[in-house]
Formats: C-alpha cells, sequence, structure tokens
C-alpha cells in the first residue's frame, strides 16, 4: 500500500536551540546501549533451538513430504468455487475505525466451459484517502496471504526447521520461510508456517508479502496471520486472514490498519457432461440401427 499524496506543509522558520551534550553523557549513553543491546541479544536466544535437535525430526524428509501435499492441495482447490470477502480500515490511535473502509466481495467461480474465474459481487466506493491500492497488494490478496508451499516452489525458498508447537491443540511442525532471491515482477511469502504433524499440509501462516519495488515508490505491506481449516476431509483450506499493523512511510507518516480475509462457501466443482445420442453399440463395439418404435 502506498500512503496518498499530502499537500506540502507550511515552511516553519524558527529554529531550536539545542544544548550541546558534555562527553560524560555521551559516554553513558554509549553503555547504556551496549549493556541494553546485550540484555535484548540475551533475551531474544531461540528457545526452539535445543528442541529442533531434541525432537528426532528430519527436517529434510518433513519439508519434501508437505511440499508435495501442498501440491495436491493447490490442485484440489483449483476445482472449488468460494466467496471471498476483505474488509481494509484504517484506525487512530485508539484503535478505533477512522471511516476508511475498503471493502469487497468475489466470488470465485468457473463458466460453463469450466475456465474458472473472479467475480466481483459487491464494491462499495471506497473512502480511503490516506492510501492507495497498488497491483502488489491484490497479489498478495491472491496468492501470498492464502500462502501455498509445493514441491515447485521450494527451491525459491529457504526454509529452516524451528521446532514444534501447537496450534488450537494440533501438533505442527513449525519453520522460518524467506526467499533466496526476489526476482522483479513476483511476489514472495516471507515469515513462519505451522505444518500439521499428521496431514503434512500448512495449517497456519504468520508473516507479510515481499518482493522488488521500485527505488521511487513507497509501498510498504502489513504483517498478517492466515488460518486454515480442514474443509473436505482431506485438504486443509484457507479461511481466515487477520493484519493489524501500523505502516511506516518513508516521509514520516504512520499508518494503522486492520484488515480481514474470508474464504467462505467452498464447493467443489463438477462439470456437465456432454451425452451425445446416435446408434445403438452393441458389444462388440460395431453400431446397431435401433429397433422400430412400435406403434400403441
Amino acid at each position: 500500500m502506498e500512503a496518498a499524496p499530502r499537500p506540502p506543509a507550511a515552511h516553519d522558520d524558527r529554529q531550536e536551540t539545542v544544548e550541546p551534550m558534555s562527553a560524560s553523557h555521551i559516554i553513558e549513553g554509549h553503555m547504556r546501549a551496549i549493556l541494553l543491546s546485550a540484555a535484548l541479544a540475551a533475551s531474544c536466544l531461540p528457545v526452539w533451538a535445543a528442541d529442533a535437535k531434541a525432537d528426532n525430526v528430519n527436517p529434510e524428509d518433513v519439508i519434501k513430504k508437505f511440499a508435495a501435499k501442498e501440491a495436491e492441495f493447490r490442485e484440489a482447490r483449483n476445482s472449488y468455487t468460494y466467496t471471498q470477502t476483505v474488509k481494509l480500515e484504517v484506525l487512530d490511535s485508539g484503535g478505533n475505525s477512522t471511516g476508511e473502509l475498503w471493502t469487497e466481495r468475489d466470488d470465485i467461480i468457473f463458466s460453463p466451459e469450466g475456465k474458472r474465474g473472479e467475480k466481483v459481487m459487491w464494491a462499495p466506493v471506497s473512502t480511503l484517502h490516506q492510501l492507495l491500492l497498488t497491483p502488489e497488494d491484490q497479489d498478495d490478496l491472491r496468492n501470498v496471504q492464502p500462502f501455498v508451499l509445493t514441491t515447485s516452489d521450494i527451491p525459491d525458498y529457504q526454509v529452516d526447521y524451528l521446532g514444534r508447537e501447537k496450534v488450537d491443540e494440533i501438533g505442527c511442525y513449525t519453520f522460518s520461510v524467506k526467499p533466496r532471491k526476489l526476482t522483479l515482477g513476483k511476489r514472495y511469502f516471507e515469515g513462519e508456517i505451522w505444518v500439521d504433524d499428521r496431514d503434512l499440509q500448512i495449517v497456519k501462516t504468520y508473516g507479510k508479502g515481499v518482493g522488488v519495488i521500485k527505488k521511487s515508490s513507497d509501498n510498504q505491506f502489513p504483517k498478517f496471520e492466515t488460518y486454515r481449516e480442514q474443509i473436505d476431509g482431506k485438504y486443509w483450506f484457507p479461511t481466515y486472514t487477520h493484519a493489524d499493523d501500523t505502516l511506516h512511510f518513508k516521509d514520516g507518516e504512520n499508518v494503522h490498519i486492520r484488515m480481514t480475509v474470508k474464504y467462505q462457501d467452498y464447493k467443489k466443482f463438477v462439470g456437465r457432461s456432454t451425452i451425445k445420442y446416435g446408434d445403438v453399440v452393441d458389444e462388440k463395439g460395431q453400431p446397431q440401427t435401433p429397433p422400430p418404435a412400435k406403434k400403441k
């Protein structure tokens, strides 16, 4: 998201007088900074590091298996219709809505010919004036927030095993994920994923969309959390994405946003069969002339 352009601020010719800092104050400040940094470093040591070695897990084997399952899921999800509802609002310093809002409801459907596409069902006029939605935001909405990590995607990412953790009483393997290299025009996920240790599918993701951004632009992206649910008794489908983050723009403006995405009403698409009527075929595969209709 980009900050909307603002009118130039009035110039202030007043000067601020700053008292020079003494050398003792400078040294004292440096010492405090060093001690604080050391304390933070100690408190932020990865507590999962020991667990990752002690739980007797072969990370490479787990990654290989869950990536294959994710490939199956992506193929399956492409045969489902569903409804996607997005709500993005700007919040004030107290966490209350400012009235700036963008919302849209789309149906992911199939045409009579079986072609998959999106149809906008509801899209009231946006009241956003501090933010501008970009193509990167739309790409993240479609591909990054409902993140899928398949076998073909693995070479693009550095995937590191962190340990075991429970998500809503579901035992999970936890991995950190980040792109190895950013390619112009492509969006990536960077963050953490939780993989069900029985079904070997992603059940939760936390992170943000990343990619190559033009130096002239100021495009900021929120951190988000996506949850999946088992819809068909076999695969875990994204059902809910939530973001509550402050976007820090280069001009110093900070914009607090809240976004929710709901994926609902998953239904498996069944293509229509075309039946052609013609000659009756016998067991040997030879066409036969149908018997004449009997007169009543």
